[in-house]
């Protein structure tokens, strides 16, 4: 329940600290006095939007709080609007999200504002209804979930399959580029190799010619210069103990031996090795041609470059691979969400269906108290062949006030009148079903005069019994009805600008608030005294 409501700098509230005791709480005043902006703000506690057109004064924070009892505990919600726009919201003096103060506060309060009647034409609002009687919300809760699963699952396998017919063109070039690089059976640094190779089988002729001269002059007139250094060693190593400096001579004679026969030994051996091919040439040459023909092709400037293009390519079709599985994959995951919601469907319609006449015989049980004594009120449930966020489910209310078997959706056979006061029987009954602590009743009595307005009076007095009931309203049957009355006013400073204060009305007071409503601004005796019968009446 709501125990205290604390509002600061709010549109014509300057300051206001009021506390509220349990059961029905009435409250009255002149049309314009302000007795929805008590209302608007409690709105905005519970998460309602709003901007900086509800600050009192521009530059000032306005701050509205409410102290509630909840679960045997006190529990403090509080938003702050600075003159900025911003908006910060309060749980037990802790920052809080604007969507987990809502999430609470839905369960403490629940506000009928002026014209909600009309929601009862609506067929949503016709189904939160009967699953609240039903007490189907964990099962509709598990159904809500694999619904969304189920979108979610079909709009991933609808994109993933849309992905793959865009890339499955793409993919088959694909597939013919591998190809075509893994036929080449590319090596890394082959085409230098085979560059130096072409050179080499290029001019062949001229190096086996360059090599055999050169060893030729290694061998002048026949004789080898290998013999003639080593007869010169021979002959110098006989005397070289005898001459300083000879002996060193002859040593590095030795060593041009030496190193003269290392390189005629391998000019030898590189002669040999010279092929002098035009086959082997055409060979090299047309594996260039093939390599350099990929290179273009491909745009990159090495081997080593189309070796990453393979393998990049071999990665874009195994994704190709994984895309197909993710397919499979999604698509069984759809089947099984599909199966899912169809069984929860079936149960909701199930448990709904057995609660439909129930739910029609206690409406119209409550809706005839009000004065509608021939009234027909019927739920009937259809279970169509398309899935809904709520099911497979429509909803329809069915009325008739005269006790005509033809029986209309209610949008179409119930007035403006007749809709507040069933309203009202499917608010007294909700707050039954959903244990809601705290009613809020925004002139509900919309529509409503007399006897009728008694009647609803004495229904919204019976749960002011069992909860907190707040009942807004300008009709003196119900502003009777025992409980605490408040009284909204508005006045005026010397600066001719407006405050509105709200007052606990003392017994007399109750009296003349009740009067003013019976006889408007004059009143009269007559007034005063009907007043006086009717408030006798409700203790």
């Amino acid at each position: 329940m709501l125990k205290r409501l604390v509002i600061q700098n709010y549109a014509l509230i300057e300051n206001l600290d009021i506390e509220f005791p349990q059961g029905l709480v009435i409250i009255t005043g002149e049309t314009g006095a302000g007795k929805s902006v008590m209302l608007g703000a409690l709105s905005l506690l519970l998460g309602s939007k709003t901007d900086t057109s509800v600050l009192k004064e521009s530059t000032k924070n306005c701050v509205v709080e409410g102290e509630f009892e909840y679960g045997g505990e006190e529990l403090i919600l509080r938003r702050v609007i600075t003159p900025s726009g911003r908006t910060r919201n309060f749980i037990n003096d802790e920052p809080a999200t604007l969507a987990a103060l809502t999430g609470i506060s839905s369960k403490i309060v629940d506000i009928h504002a002026q014209h909600q009647h009309l929601l009862l034409t609506d067929g949503n609002y016709q189904m939160k209804v009967l699953d609240y009687f039903a007490g189907t919300g964990e099962l509709l809760k598990e159904y809500s979930r694999v619904y969304t699963d189920l979108n979610d699952a079909e709009a991933s396998l609808a994109s993933l399959k849309g992905e793959i017919a865009r890339k499955e063109g793409e993919m088959e070039y694909k597939a013919f580029q591998l190809g075509k690089l893994q036929e080449a059976k590319l090596k890394e640094g082959e085409l230098e190799e085979l560059e130096i190779q072409q050179k080499q089988l290029a001019n062949s002729e001229d190096i086996k010619a360059s090599i055999s001269g050169a060893l030729a002059h290694l061998q002048p007139m026949g004789v080898p210069l290998l013999q003639n250094f080593k007869d010169a060693v021979h002959l110098l190593q006989k005397c070289s103990n005898f001459v300083a400096g000879l002996e060193e001579l002859t040593q590095r004679l030795e060593s041009c031996r030496l190193e003269c026969k290392d390189i005629q030994e391998e000019l030898e051996s590189m002669e040999d090795k010279i092929v002098v091919s035009p086959q082997l040439l055409e060979q090299v040459e047309e594996r260039l041609s093939e390599l350099y023909s990929l290179m273009r092709k491909h745009s990159v400037s090495s081997v080593g470059e189309l070796l990453e293009l393979k393998e990049r390519l071999q990665r874009e079709l195994n994704g190709a691979d994984e895309d197909s599985q993710q397919v499979i994959e999604l698509e069984r995951q759809v089947a099984t969400l599909k199966e899912k919601r169809e069984s929860l469907a079936c149960q909701l319609h199930l448990d709904r269906e057995s609660k439909v006449k129930e739910l029609g015989a206690v409406l119209q049980e409550r809706i005839r108290g009000l004065q509608m004594q021939h009234a027909i009120f019927e739920v009937k449930i259809e279970e169509s062949d398309k899935y809904a966020p709520t099911g497979k489910d429509n909803v329809t209310f069915l009325f008739s006030a005269n006790g005509d078997k033809k029986m209309n959706p209610l949008q179409k056979a119930a007035s403006g009148g007749e809709l507040s006061r069933i309203m009202l029987c499917l608010k007294s009954l909700m707050a039954e079903y959903t244990g809601m602590p705290t009613m809020i009743f925004d002139e509900i009595d919309t529509g409503v005069s007399g006897s009728i307005a008694d009647k609803m009076g004495e229904m919204i007095g019976k749960m002011g019994e069992r909860m907190q009931i707040f009942a807004i309203t300008h009709l003196p049957q119900i502003a009777s009805k025992k409980g605490t009355h408040l009284l909204v006013q508005k006045e005026f400073n010397e600066q001719e600008n407006a405050a509105v204060h709200i007052k606990v009305l003392e017994p007399q007071e109750r009296v003349m608030e009740v009067a003013r409503m019976l006889s408007g601004s004059s009143l009269t005796e007559a007034a005063l005294e009907n007043a006086r019968v009717l408030l006798n009446e409700t203790k």
